[in-house]
Parts: structure tokens; sequence; C-alpha cells
């Protein structure tokens, strides 16, 4: 796991009453299971585990979670029919699956089932929590203590519920990739970020530690959101990219 860089910062999500958000994690690898457990416990919230598709079935009817991270591959019914009978009953829980790194299959399969977003693995824990952040702040289940949807940095001003982007007034088209890297940069503004630390934030892993997939997105932003006005984004050679007011 690469350092984590904007934990500390993050505000508290709890239900609309104030208890803790509950989350349930299905997956057969218990040392995988272990390790969510610990990471979503240090965020506040109150975690059960499921190895196989039945048990998982059985807890989400009892304990009602507010988001369920769930396996695809599963030793008796795979995550896909466990959701199909989560949905079958009613429960519109927000489901993020866990795929293997190169199943395209999978995760088309996955959000077309009904499924809220996927990871691959490997990935970071980090990557995992603020996936499963965003999935909790879309919900009308959950309040967000001292959240502030906007982030603003000089004139450039990022909305995390709407992904509406805009700077000096002007609205900014971006891909959902570069609004990740751009939320990433803008949460962190006048820090350095290593390449490494932006692969695991942004991609988790997924392209294998080249970092020229970043090089490649900040130009891309670079385009849309310095192109004719002051630049924000810098090169730091030899060390990463900084995001500055203008």
């Amino acid at each position: 796991m690469t350092e984590t860089v904007d934990s500390a910062a993050r505000p508290r999500i709890t239900r609309a009453d104030g208890s803790p958000v509950r989350a349930l994690v299905v997956d057969d690898e218990a040392t995988l299971t272990e390790l969510l457990q610990m990471a979503l416990r240090y965020e506040g919230w109150e975690i059960r585990t499921a190895g196989d598709g039945q048990a998982a079935l059985r807890i989400a009817r009892e304990f009602t979670p507010d988001v369920i991270v769930l396996d695809i591959m599963l030793p008796d019914i795979d995550g896909l029919a466990v959701l199909q009978r989560l949905r079958a009953g009613g429960q519109e829980t927000p489901v993020l699956f866990l795929t293997a790194k190169d199943a395209l299959d999978d995760r088309i399969a996955g959000l077309t089932a009904g499924g809220d977003d996927y990871v691959t693995k490997p990935f970071s824990l980090e990557e995992l929590v603020a996936r499963l952040r965003g999935l909790i702040r879309r919900s009308t289940l959950t309040l967000t203590d001292a959240f502030d949807p906007e982030v603003v940095i000089g004139d450039l001003v990022l909305n995390e519920d709407s992904h509406e982007v805009h700077r000096g007034g002007a609205p900014i088209e971006l891909t959902a990739t570069e609004f990740e890297l751009l939320r990433f940069l803008m949460r962190n503004p006048r820090r350095v970020l290593s390449k490494a630390q932006i692969l695991d934030r942004v991609w988790s892993y997924d392209f294998g530690g080249r970092s020229s997939v970043v090089e490649i997105y900040i130009s891309y932003l670079r385009k849309k959101v310095d192109a004719g006005r002051t630049q924000m984004i810098h090169t730091v050679r030899g060390a990463g990219y900084i995001l500055k007011p203008a």
C-alpha cells in the first residue's frame, strides 16, 4: 500500500439518525475481509462479513447494510446472483463489486445487473474506501458531518456531488477518470503528489504501475483546466505534480 494522503482530513459519514454506517463485506478470502474490516472500522462504520453468497443474503436481510462490498467469484452462488436476489427482494443497497484484474466482462455484467461500482483486485484500501464513501454520499440514508461537496482552489470549483467543474465560471467537461484525478489534486492543494500516489489513488494498480498513464491524463487535464488560462497544474521534476491557485 502506498501512503494515505488525505484520509486524516476526511469528514465522518454517519446514518441520518447519527448511528454508524453499516457495511457488509462479502468475500471468501479471509485475509482480505479482515483488511477491509480494519479499514472500514477506522472510518467508524459497523461491519459484517460473509464468506459465501447464501450467508450474504441472510446477513443482508438481518443487518440492512447501507453499502455492500461483493466479490463476484464466490464458492456457492456468484456475486451477480446475490445482487439479483437482493434486488428482487426489494433491497436497493448500493453494491460495489470486486472483480479479477482483467475480467472486463465481469465488470460490465456487474454494472448491467444493477451494481453501482467496481474495483479490480489487487486494489488499495484507500481507493476502495473512497469509492464506498462516494456511494454512501449519494444515498439519502446518510449524512456527512461538515461535508461540503464543493472544492474551491482559486477560480477552480469542483462539485463532488454533481461532478460539475468550473473555472472562472466557465464549465469544464471531464471524463470520470479525469474528474477523479482532478479531485485528488484539488483535495491536496500545494502538495506534491508522486506518480505512485496518483496511480494508487486514481487507478489502484490497474495499469501495473505504469506511470505513463499519469503523464497522459495530466496532459488531458491541462488542456481542459489550464488552456488559455494561468497555469494551475505544475510538474515538479523528479517528484510529481502539484496544483496551486493561479
